[in-house]
């Protein structure tokens, strides 16, 4: 018994430090603009594109990273570069043509869940 309420109290006691670690890392969001494509084949990444699908360019977004964009809902990942995509732009893959057209233009603030991993 005493094992366990030093336990939990352990617990306690590190579950505070590990919240305020974890709000002081940075989150690096910026300001897109956004267009939507339906095209299928492969993206650059040799992957067909699905819903979550986002092509930007790989010096601002290199290919794998996981973003968050604001206001959509879900984890989108860069599997593609898109050739017409410069500096801060991003292409929302959608699978339907008709929404990917009433998409248009719009500016997208966007987080950066998870950059690739340097190999």
């Amino acid at each position: 018994m005493k094992l366990f309420v030093l336990t939990a109290l352990c617990a306690l006691l590190a579950l505070p430090a590990t919240a305020e670690a974890a709000r002081k890392q940075p989150v690096k969001t910026m300001r897109l603009s956004a267009t939507a494509y339906c095209l299928s084949g492969k993206t650059r990444s040799g992957e067909r594109p699905r819903v979550g699908t986002v092509a930007a360019d790989p010096r601002v977004l290199p290919i794998g990273t996981v973003l968050r964009i604001h206001p959509h809902r879900g984890l989108y990942t860069v599997l593609d570069t898109g050739s017409g995509l410069k500096g801060r732009e991003l292409d929302i893959y959608m699978p339907s043509c008709r929404k990917a057209r009433a998409f248009g233009r719009r500016t997208v603030q966007v987080e950066i869940v998870r950059r690739p991993s340097l190999r």
